[in-house]
């Protein structure tokens, strides 16, 4: 049976403001990612200590681990970012194991723009080093759950899908983001290059689907940064194609998660400018919750 849980530091910062955002939502479970703006695997250890108890006390668990590791701020020619990783996963693995948690969200290193989508001396370093992170994750039990982001799996469905080919671990598994696609080049052939379609990637990639992010979006404009600008919307009403993608996994039979990635709160605190932003979070993250809970029901096949 599928379950619901989300990145909760977009509801709040604080460990008790997420705590109390899952249980309004009537969820078990966090994707933990920030805490106080840290990162869970990079906690001092009193800390994290405070943490653990704080989650058991209340009852919820971590289902998965959202990790900095071979993220879109890692360069996969530089070795100090490599052994940033190595050291990220090798600390996440203790603590996911105090958790009892199973699964990690990791990535394949930055996209590299400036080359061309398939240089092989790219192919080569990310293969190496993210079936190195993956073989330290098969000895400890764990899922290396690779998110379609700004890395090398995320330029296409094809490069997605090599990478589920060439690492051919059973603890390699994919996250499919319903909302990345609609900012991200489609980064096949020459340039210039059309944004990527939700569906058509999803399609391509269903089969090897492990876990689901919800997030939904409509591009703006190309900038200078890493990630377009995007207005981020309420699940079903971007152009991330979820209402299709929810209908089709759950008539295939899933029974993952489905984690909630709302980046809506930036929205409607531009909206709301006198409002306090914590409120906003969380009030956002709550009513996008329910949302996709009622989406979910109404795509019951």
């Amino acid at each position: 049976m599928h379950y619901f849980t989300g990145f909760a530091d977009e509801a709040g910062s604080s460990i008790e403001q997420q705590i109390k955002a899952t249980k309004a939502l009537g969820w078990k479970y966090i994707e933990s990612r920030n805490i106080d703006g840290v990162n869970i695997h990079n906690l001092p250890e009193d800390r994290f200590e405070t943490v653990a108890g704080q989650l058991a006390d209340a009852g919820i668990a971590i289902n998965c681990f959202g990790s900095e590791v071979a993220n879109w701020g890692k360069d996969p020619f530089k070795e100090d970012d490599f052994l940033l990783s190595v050291e990220m996963l090798k600390r996440a693995i203790v603590r996911m194991h105090k958790l009892g948690t199973k699964m990690i969200r990791g990535m394949s290193f930055a996209m590299q723009k400036q080359l061309p989508p398939d240089d092989k001396d790219v192919e080569v370093q990310v293969l190496k080093k993210v079936a190195y992170l993956v073989n330290i994750c098969e000895d400890a039990g764990i899922i290396y759950a690779h998110e379609n982001c700004m890395n090398y799996g995320g330029q296409s469905p094809q490069h997605t899908l090599r990478l589920v080919e060439k690492i051919n671990s059973p603890n390699f598994k994919l996250i499919f983001d319903t909302g990345n696609p609609v900012f991200t080049d489609l980064r096949l052939g020459k340039p210039p290059y059309q944004k990527q379609n939700s569906w058509d990637f999803y399609r391509q990639v269903r089969d090897f689907i492990y876990y689901v992010h919800i997030k939904d979006a409509i591009f703006q404009c190309e900038t200078g940064d890493i990630f377009p600008k995007s207005t981020f919307t309420w699940p079903g009403e971007g152009n991330g194609n979820v209402r299709k993608i929810v209908g089709d996994l759950l008539q295939h039979g899933y029974n993952g998660g489905f984690s909630i990635e709302p980046h809506v709160a930036s929205v409607f605190h531009e909206q709301t400018p006198d409002s306090d932003l914590e409120k906003v979070k969380y009030d956002s993250y709550i009513e996008y919750g329910r949302r996709l809970m009622q989406l979910v029901a109404d795509c019951q096949p």
